[in-house]
């Protein structure tokens, strides 16, 4: 099972519109997961009509209407493992045992909010996973997005995506 991470898309804030490459990533992917801060309902539709499946959450840059439609955490076992997204964790500092305590359970954590890519493991073998963002790098060295695939209960293939500037 083929899986993309992204989140913090920032659109039309930050980017006119999503990277060819994203795109192209979607529709490649079995699953595509977002964890919030869209800031507008338009990629959200296109999401939904390019992915296979959507998993998604809202960020604390999302309104009314995006709030409606999506939830703030989102659950879901994908290829036997236990997925559970979130856009914000708090601090990096102790993130790992915070969210090992908030989501008990959960295999692999997703999440957003920094534009920062994160990977670690926590306490109990939760793996932790923050996208970065494909159109806003704040003050990292590129825009990214995760890809990996799932199989026999493992994660696989876990690749972070540069991207050139503003397409």
């Amino acid at each position: 099972m083929r899986l993309l991470v992204t989140s913090d898309t920032h659109v039309p804030a930050r980017a006119k519109h999503l990277p060819q490459a994203l795109l192209a990533c979607v529709d490649e992917a079995d699953v595509v997961i977002h964890a919030g801060d869209w800031t507008d309902e338009a990629t959200l539709d296109l999401l939904e009509s390019r992915s296979r499946r959507l998993i998604a959450v809202y960020g604390n840059n999302d309104g009314p209407a995006l709030r409606h439609r999506l939830p703030e955490v989102a659950r879901a076992e994908l290829g036997g493992l236990r997925f559970a997204v979130v856009h914000e964790t708090g601090p990096a500092v102790r993130r790992e045992a915070r969210c090992a305590e908030r989501f008990p359970g959960v295999d692999v954590l997703v999440f957003g909010h920094s534009h920062i890519p994160w990977d670690s493991t926590g306490p109990g073998g939760m793996r932790l996973l923050n996208p970065g963002s494909p159109t806003d790098r704040r003050r990292q060295p590129h825009h990214t997005f995760l890809t990996f695939t799932v199989a026999d209960g493992e994660l696989r293939e876990t690749t972070l995506h540069r991207l050139p500037g503003k397409e």
